[in-house]
């Protein structure tokens, strides 16, 4: 099931320590651009869906060298990839309406869910009595699915086409269409106990919940170069917040930050509980939330940054240069850049700062 015939590697660990402080990049990227990033919580397998209809899985090294291990297709751009617990499967959704299933053990990919839209997002629940696969589409529903049922046990009913959701069990959050966002306890799955309106003015383009957090939250993204960051219990309201990011200014002399872009992910540390976001002017930038402080700006990429996740450890985040259509067809240019890319976390970056 390899999809290369060589054992092709990045990352030459000759030139290891004179290129320690470089980004790595992933040698035999998607023909086209990458749309999602999942790491295996087992492992440092690395799953990535592109608009080129393919989900690749790729071997991350100590070193950072990668080797391509695996592949499968959807008949459609896939939108979004995730992992079960064990480590074992990989889920993905795609623009052919269809959620599939991987078996990294035998190599087979099944189809396991079904919508009448594309899939936008699938996430795994790994709830205490079993797993199960949630899948939000452009059809104004959330499924989930018992992977050995071939109907979904439940499907919730959204009041726009889902654009993003996020799970830290039992917390469940949806962003739809029009600034809806439906917060769920997923001890009751079938309906949300709490529906907002974004704290932000404009679409809704990512929300990720709050990891090794005291408190339950999430932050959301939008087209506008803004993130806000929200608490679930009424208690702790009054430490939402929001801020501007990813802005540019209109010219060398001006201080205007009038060019604003997309956020387009927002990717929690699984330790440390900070946050990474990226955005359509192909800036990262690390944040500590308690502290509301700025941990680490990355150089600007040649390109969108379009996806970006941590490994389990926390010690690996891989990011995505590629386009990410937001500015339609007609901004894709030859030449625009397509890498998957990965940095080695140091601590300064990642930890928290004490708060002022």
């Amino acid at each position: 099931m390899s999809f290369f015939n060589t054992a092709a590697t990045s990352g030459v660990a000759a030139t290891a320590s004179a290129t320690a402080e470089k980004d790595i990049e992933v040698s035999d990227p998607p023909t086209d651009s990458i749309s999602s990033l999942s790491f295996s919580s087992q492992a440092d397998y690395l799953a990535v869906g592109s608009w080129d209809n393919s989900v690749r899985i790729y071997e991350v090294g100590a070193g950072g060298q990668t080797q391509g291990k695996a592949m499968y297709q959807h008949q459609g751009p896939v939108l979004s990839v995730c992992w079960n617990k064990e480590g074992n499967k990989i889920f993905s959704g795609g623009a052919d309406n269809a959620g599939r299933m991987f078996d990294v053990t035998t190599g087979a990919a099944t189809q396991v869910a079904q919508h009448d839209a594309p899939i936008k997002v699938v996430k795994w629940i790994d709830a205490p009595q079993m797993g199960v696969l949630a899948t939000g589409s452009w059809d104004k529903t959330i499924k989930y699915w018992d992977l050995r049922s071939p109907s979904p046990v439940a499907t919730v009913t959204l009041p726009e086409r889902c654009y993003t959701l996020d799970v830290q069990y039992p917390l469940m959050v949806v962003g739809t269409a029009e600034r809806h966002i439906q917060i769920f306890n997923l001890a009751n799955p079938n309906s949300a106990y709490k529906t907002i309106t974004s704290p932000l003015k404009w679409q809704t383009r990512v929300i990720s919940c709050f990891t090794a957090s005291q408190s339950n939250g999430f932050a959301v993204g939008s087209v506008e170069g803004r993130v806000a960051i929200q608490y679930i219990d009424d208690k702790d309201n009054s430490n939402n917040f929001s801020f501007k990011c990813h802005r540019r200014d209109s010219g060398t002399n001006t201080k205007d930050q009038a060019l604003v872009y997309a956020v387009n992910d927002i990717s929690f540390h699984p330790v440390h509980g900070t946050f990474s976001t990226c955005g359509s002017d192909g800036t990262i930038h690390f944040w500590d939330k308690d502290a509301r402080t700025r941990l680490k700006t990355f150089e600007a990429a040649p390109g969108p940054i379009s996806t970006t996740t941590f490994n389990r450890t926390g010690n690996i985040f891989a990011y995505a240069v590629s386009y990410d259509w937001s500015k339609g067809h007609s901004g894709m240019t030859p030449g625009m850049p397509n890498k998957l890319m990965l940095h080695a976390c140091k601590d300064e970056e990642v930890k928290k700062r004490p708060r002022k």
